[in-house]
C-alpha cells in the first residue's frame, strides 16, 4: 500500500493533523533525531508518528537510507504545499496596516543559484512587490548576517546552521551534463565507461568544506563508474555548465541551474536523468529573531517560486 500514490479523498482528523506537524519537521531537517529535539519528543515517537501518517495517506513520505533520510516525491511535494499554507497562515495572522510591504531587504546567495534561479524571477518580485528595495549579494562564504547586514541568504548545504532559523526550500537532482557535439566525440550517450576518457568540470566549492571534487566523487560512487583523472576545477556551478556547453568537458548539472540550457539544447543530459546526489539541498536562512513584514514578505515569494 505504502507505494502507492495518495489516496483519493484523504481527509486529516485531529491526530493527523498533529502527525504531519510532526512530518514537517521531519522534513525540515531531514533527520527524526532534530524534529525529536525540536518537538520534544524521542525519535521513535516521531518515526511512529510519521509511519502512521503514511499509512493514512497510502504513500511513503521519505526515503530511508542507511546513513540519510530522503524526501519522496509524494513527501516533497506535501512539504512545499505545507510550506505554502504556513505562510498564507502567518500573513492572515499578521495583517499589516500598510498591505503593501516597504523598505530594503539584503539577500543573499550562491553565485550560480542567484544567476541561474534568481534573476530570472526578479521581474515577478518586482511587479508584486514595487516598494521593497531587494539587494542580492552573492558569494561562496557563509555569512555573519549582523556584521554584513544581511537579512536572509539562500544556502545549498546539507542543512547544518547552528543558531540560525533554517528552512528547506527545495530539493535539488544531479546528472552529467555536456554539448551534444561532445557527446557524440566521445562516444558518450549512453556509455558510462566512456567518461573515463573525457574532461571533467568541477564545481570545487559546492557546499560548504567540500572538497574541489566532491559531487563527482559521490555520483561516482553511486553509479559505480571509474572517473578520469584529468578535469578544470570552478567555485562557481554554472560556470562548469556554460564551459560544457562550450564543449570543453562534462559537468555535473543541477537541474534546477541548467533546466533552460537544456531546454535550449545547449546541454543534453548523455548517461540519463536527474537523480538525488544526498542530503544537500537549497535553504532559507536568516537569524532567529522575528522578520520584518518585508523580509517575510520576500520569504513568502521565494517559498512560492520554489513550489511553482
Amino acid at each position: 500500500m505504502l507505494n502507492l500514490p495518495p489516496r483519493a479523498g484523504v481527509r486529516l482528523d485531529g491526530a493527523q493533523w498533529s502527525n504531519l506537524h510532526t512530518f514537517a519537521a521531519a522534513a525540515r531537517h531531514l533527520s527524526f533525531a532534530r524534529a525529536a529535539e525540536e518537538l520534544c519528543l524521542s525519535a521513535s515517537a516521531v518515526s511512529h508518528r510519521i509511519a502512521r501518517l503514511e499509512r493514512a495517506l497510502g504513500t511513503r513520505l521519505f526515503l530511508r537510507l542507511t546513513r540519510s533520510l530522503r524526501l519522496s516525491e509524494d513527501g516533497e511535494r506535501i512539504y512545499q504545499a505545507w510550506l505554502a499554507g504556513q505562510a498564507q497562515l502567518e500573513a492572515a495572522l499578521n495583517p499589516q496596516d500598510d498591505a503593501e510591504p516597504v523598505g530594503a531587504v539584503a539577500l543573499y546567495a550562491r553565485p550560480s543559484l542567484a544567476q541561474c534561479w534568481l534573476a530570472p524571477r526578479l521581474a515577478d518580485f518586482a511587479a508584486r512587490y514595487p516598494r521593497i528595495a531587494l539587494d542580492i549579494r552573492s558569494g561562496n562564504e557563509m555569512v555573519d548576517f549582523r556584521a554584513w547586514n544581511i537579512d536572509l541568504a539562500l544556502y545549498y548545504s546539507a542543512g547544518e546552521f547552528p543558531g540560525l532559523d533554517a528552512q528547506r526550500l527545495m530539493d535539488e537532482q544531479v546528472a552529467p551534463v555536456c554539448s551534444p557535439e561532445y557527446a557524440e566525440r566521445h562516444g558518450l550517450r549512453d556509455n558510462p565507461a566512456a567518461l573515463a576518457a573525457c574532461l571533467l568540470l568541477h564545481d570545487a566549492q559546492a557546499w560548504e568544506r567540500a572538497a574541489h571534487d566532491a559531487e563527482w566523487r559521490e555520483w561516482a560512487r553511486r553509479q559505480n563508474v571509474a572517473l578520469p583523472p584529468r578535469g578544470i576545477s570552478f567555485d562557481r556551478s554554472d560556470l562548469c555548465a556554460q564551459a560544457a556547453a562550450h564543449h570543453a568537458g562534462v559537468a555535473l548539472g543541477r537541474r534546477r541551474l541548467v533546466q533552460r540550457q537544456l531546454e535550449r539544447g545547449e546541454l543534453i543530459l548523455p548517461l540519463g536523468p536527474f537523480e538525488p546526489l544526498g542530503p544537500q539541498a537549497y535553504y532559507l536562512v536568516r537569524a532567529s529573531q522575528a522578520p520584518s513584514p518585508r523580509v517575510r514578505a520576500v520569504m513568502d515569494w521565494l517559498r512560492v517560486c520554489a513550489a511553482d
